[in-house]
């Protein structure tokens, strides 16, 4: 077991104390019932499974809009929340799509215009064509969950005074079920310059707990964590929220997992924080809403919560562990990294 399950009660007291007011006003804005709230929308039979393109996306598109509207973020763009993008599918099905962004404005002139990001995909597999029963992908663990962490998030931040030093871009990718097209196209066409941004965080798959019969509650996972001193602050956040950190043993999940491989690409730190890689629903009809943990939920999203926030209000900019062969390998297209 990890030492820090072994705290005194006076240690843990010094360890909540090393949190400021504010961010633990934050973190306890961060409900279950909020996120419940969200992922039964976004995955519910009306949305019809999100698929790329389809009138669900669009639908999910303007909820989470109306969110970061609700909570009082600023749009991050000149086109409002949304980003419109024409991709190309990986079928050939020319599609047009948005990714949505808010911004939460940092509180330090020094740092203010530099980014952390926090990202999710909001769509998923869409419909079966034909058959009896079931048809809809709803996607709630992969990845409402992630979409319902993010809006939490911002939410939660939102009230905080001040803000982190650096600003947080919060930021909903469509297409990453066809192949990254959403984030592809953004990293493309950034709404703040990659050179000012620092870090991604991306959330994906948070919701379930059961994995090949073992239970994962109080266990986030952090992809390609030794490629990056990311970890650190992760792993800070984790043992501040009583949460175990587990790394996975093989790093095929950084580069095919998520949305934080096209951010590495470009040279910038990205991790995808995740609970269950495989659980029984995944990516299968049955992936439905009432089957999430909330709870559970509740307390891996404070994590990532947390660790936003410090890697917000580091002046030390993340940097690659280039000592890592693996990263080396796979990452040595990068310019000047």
């Amino acid at each position: 077991m990890k030492r820090f399950l072994f705290l005194s009660l006076a240690a843990f007291t010094a360890l909540a104390e090393a949190q400021t007011a504010q961010q633990r006003a934050a973190l306890a804005r961060i409900t279950a019932e909020g996120l419940r709230g969200h992922v039964s929308f976004l995955a519910s039979d009306l949305l019809e499974g999100r698929g790329t393109p389809s009138r669900g996306l669009d639908i999910a598109a303007e909820y989470i809009a109306a969110q970061f509207r609700r909570a009082g973020l600023d749009a991050a763009g000149p086109g409002g929340y949304f980003q419109l993008a024409a991709v190309k599918l990986p079928q050939g099905q020319e599609a047009t799509g948005k990714n949505v962004a808010a911004v939460l404005r940092g509180s330090s002139p020094e740092l203010r215009d530099t980014y952390v990001v926090v990202s999710a995909h909001y769509d998923h597999l869409g419909m079966l064509p034909a058959g009896e029963g079931d048809r809809i992908f709803n996607g709630a663990n992969d990845d409402a969950s992630g979409v319902a962490a993010v809006l939490e998030m911002a939410e939660a931040m939102r009230p905080m005074s001040p803000p982190p030093r650096r600003s947080i871009l919060f930021l909903l990718f469509f297409g990453e079920e066809s192949g990254f097209v959403g984030s592809r196209y953004y990293l493309e066409h950034p709404l703040v310059p990659l050179e000012k941004t620092v870090a991604d965080l991306n959330l994906e798959q948070l919701g379930r707990t059961d994995e090949n019969g073992r239970e994962l509650r109080r266990v986030i996972r952090l992809t390609g964590a030794h490629f990056s001193n990311v970890e650190s602050l992760v792993a800070q956040a984790a043992q501040w929220t009583g949460v175990r950190l587990e790394i996975p043993k093989e790093n095929s999940f950084y580069f095919r997992f998520s949305d934080n491989f096209p951010f590495a690409q470009k040279g910038i730190p990205a991790h995808t924080l995740a609970v269950a890689f495989t659980y029984p629903d995944y990516h299968a009809v049955t992936d439905h809403w009432e089957k999430l943990d909330y709870e559970n939920m509740a307390i891996v999203t404070r994590t990532a919560a947390l660790a936003a926030m410090l890697l917000a209000d580091h002046t030390e900019v993340p940097k690659w562990n280039r000592k890592n062969p693996e990263l080396e390998k796979a990452l040595t297209s990068i310019p000047g990294r």
